[in-house]
């Protein structure tokens, strides 16, 4: 049965080639014109693509300050200097020049120069929330976290090792640019973690319990395998534009709520199970989202057995088992089979890390702590769950 639901999806997307130009036309639109620029320093720089939006900002004869060295799994320290250089420039307008970690540091800044009294850390752990946030837009580098539409943040506290997630429709980037000509510099790992990430984004809300829309299944299922066949094509032709534009739309539409629309707000234990590795081990989020999912299916599988049938014959192509149990595992092991075909890990030693019990305990106590509860759709996980999943993915 369908739930009802609100979907709000305001950021405006320019996309195509050389869109980029379009940047400092854009700010001044939206009211900017002191603009904090910032970026990692690879991917938007070996492209070219920094240059050309500084061009642009230049012609608009837009003020702005530049803070690079963001990084994968982005940090808070990060995050206080971007706010130190908002408030001594009178910064008025937040640009993400890269992929989610560059984005999400720019929606956690505009917050902390919304409420420049208050410790933008806060929010992160839950403990209020936002009430005022400075405008954010982006120019796309990397298909993957979907930050250029949602509402999501996730920040890395580098000192205590927890990487928590902030969701608030205050922060929903303005517009978005994306060409795909400046994804084509990317490695293959890092497009490969990308394309397993914006799946993950609709699997999480696919593997529910609580109520679901065929229509919504159908978007979600059609965009799956959309990335499922242009990964493999990435993974052998890496120039291939078409194959790019389709990744990068998927990953805004995997992650701007459409694919969870009638559903009860998604299952989300891959991530949040993920980010503690992340968080402890500074792994790639997809990469690690590739390690975790296919022991956390074949714990849960049973609890949600209809949509892991549906999943298996719909998206993996999987001819129907003698029951629907044989099924579902089929659907799984197909699962791990792709993730192989594009180099990803399907366990924690293919991954590269290799957790004691001491510390599976101390992410299971993280992901318990950051969830408020025993959480999730397709189960609901306690303590030992999170455990147990930990373990099997230790094992595999």
């Amino acid at each position: 049965m369908a739930n009802s639901f609100e979907y709000f999806s305001p950021t405006r997307v320019i996309f195509g080639k050389e869109t980029e130009k379009q940047t400092g036309k854009l700010i001044r639109e939206y009211g900017g014109s002191r603009v904090l620029v910032l970026y990692g320093g690879k991917s938007a720089v070996r492209s070219g693509l920094l240059d050309l939006v500084k061009e642009s900002l230049k012609e608009e004869e837009l003020y702005f300050q530049e803070l690079g060295g963001i990084v994968p799994n982005p940090h808070l320290d990060k995050v206080y200097e971007g706010i130190e250089i908002g408030k001594n420039e009178g910064i008025d307008f937040l640009l993400a020049v890269g992929g989610g970690s560059v984005i999400d540091t720019a929606k956690a800044i505009a917050y902390g120069l919304g409420e420049p009294e208050k410790d933008v850390w806060e929010l992160y752990e839950h403990t209020r929330k936002a009430r005022k946030c400075l405008p954010v837009a982006s120019v796309l580098t990397i298909a993957a976290a979907g930050s250029e539409t949602s509402r999501s943040s996730v920040i890395t506290n580098e000192k205590t090792l927890e990487k928590r997630a902030y969701d608030d429709n205050l922060a929903r980037p303005k517009f978005a640019i994306m060409n795909p000509e400046f994804t084509k510099t990317l490695p293959d790992y890092q497009t490969e973690s990308g394309c397993t990430d914006i799946m993950m984004h609709t699997m999480e809300r696919y593997f529910t319990n609580g109520g679901n829309m065929e229509i919504t299944d159908a978007l979600a299922e059609g965009l799956l395998r959309t990335v499922m066949e242009n990964a493999k094509i990435l993974h052998t032709e890496p120039d291939n534009y078409d194959a790019r534009a389709e990744i990068m739309w998927a990953g805004s539409l995997a992650h701007n709520d459409l694919t969870g629309c009638g559903n009860d707000g998604g299952d989300f234990m891959s991530h949040k199970l993920e980010h503690e590795l992340g968080g402890m081990f500074d792994v790639t989020h997809g990469a690690g989202l590739a390690a975790i999912w296919p022991s956390w299916a074949r714990y849960v599988y049973k609890y949600c057995l209809p949509r892991f049938v549906k999943y298996a014959k719909n998206v993996m192509g999987v001819t129907a088992g003698g029951s629907d149990e044989e099924t579902a595992l089929l659907g799984i092991k197909a699962m791990e089979e792709f993730y192989h075909s594009i180099g990803m890990p399907v366990n924690l030693k293919e991954l590269g890390i290799h957790p004691t019990e001491e510390q599976i305990r101390e992410m299971a106590e993280g992901c318990l702590k950051a969830s408020g509860s025993s959480t999730g759709s397709a189960k609901k996980l306690d303590l030992q769950d999170m455990i147990r999943i930990y373990q099997m993915a230790n094992k595999a």
